[in-house]
This record gives structure tokens, sequence and C-alpha cells, in this order.
């Protein structure tokens, strides 16, 4: 045998391949519009200039607080990573990109109204230049 196996495994039944009727995902059917109460939300922070690690700071702080919420999947910032080059547009050095995941909108709503967030809004709104909130739901 080229490969050094034996017989045997040369005879031995190909891979399993799973074929997937269109709409379907391995784990069930793709959710329709509306079968799926999961929120996504994409927050672009831009702090005035030189404030992005100021706000940071707080944020880092009200994480914890944030996890611990009914319904948070996920929660957290990100800023610009380096070495892409033209594959990528950047926001720059003020401003930062909170990915969050919800169970559903209501778990989205008590988080907006939850009090250590109206403390961390109160601390951050001076250093704050803009902030665009986008909601979505998965396809």
């Amino acid at each position: 045998m080229p490969d050094g196996g034996d017989a045997d495994a040369q005879t031995a039944a190909p891979a399993r391949v799973i074929a997937l009727r269109e709409g379907e995902r391995q784990d069930g059917p793709t959710p329709k519009p509306g079968e799926t109460d999961m929120i996504h939300v994409l927050a672009v922070i831009t702090a005035k200039p030189g404030q992005r690690d100021a706000i940071l700071e707080a944020f880092r702080g009200n994480v914890p607080a944030v996890r611990a919420e009914q319904g948070c999947i996920e929660y957290g910032a990100a800023v610009d990573a380096d070495g892409f080059g033209s594959l990528q547009t950047k926001y720059g050095p003020d401003t930062f990109v909170v990915v969050e995941k919800w169970e559903s909108p209501e778990a989205l709503k008590a988080h907006a109204a939850a009090p250590h967030m109206a403390a961390y809004a109160a601390k951050t709104r001076p250093l704050i230049e803009s902030r665009v909130i986008h909601i979505l739901t998965p396809t």
C-alpha cells in the first residue's frame, strides 16, 4: 500500500457526507424572519478626541454587570484591527464598537433601562462625540 496502511483501512466506509436542503443548517432549519427573538446590537461609539481610553475604562468596569443580566449572550468592545490594509475601512483612533447579542427584544429593553447603564451613561456622556446604535435580527 502506498501510504503504509492496511487493506482494512482501504476498504473502510467513506466519510459520512451530510446533505442539507436549501434553508437548513446542520442543527436544524434556518429560522425565518420573526421566528427568532435574538437581537444583535452594534453600537458605534466615537469619543471626543483623545477620550476613547477613558470611555473604555468605564465600559470595562460595567461589563460584569451587563454580562450578568438576564438574556445577555454577548457583550464586548472592539477596536480597529491592524494589518489588513485596503481590506478594511477603519473607524479611527477615537471610535470603538460594542458588539452585543441578546436573547430577546425584552432582554435588550431591560438592559437599556438597567441602573448600571444609567450610571455608565452619566459617567461617559461628557466624553462622547457621537453614538450610533444598530439593532439587528438574524436572517
